[in-house]
């Protein structure tokens, strides 16, 4: 399986392409809460396909 790893973001990244602070990342990351990550030695990363995958699983649809 082939990854793009040119659509890695850094939390500050992730947290604009979210709309939320990066704080809010940090401290969700350290609940163990979404959105999934990737650790590499002491860099945090966040996959574009994870991040879309939590926007649309926090899709609210109208009745």
């Amino acid at each position: 399986m082939k990854e793009n790893f040119e659509s890695l973001f850094t939390a500050r990244e992730a947290a604009q392409y979210l709309g939320l602070a990066k704080i809010t990342l940090d401290i969700w990351r350290s609940k163990g809460k979404p959105p999934a990550y990737v650790k590499i030695h002491r860099s945090v990363r966040y996959r574009r396909e994870d991040l879309d995958a939590f926007i649309l699983e926090h899709r609210v649809t109208p009745e």
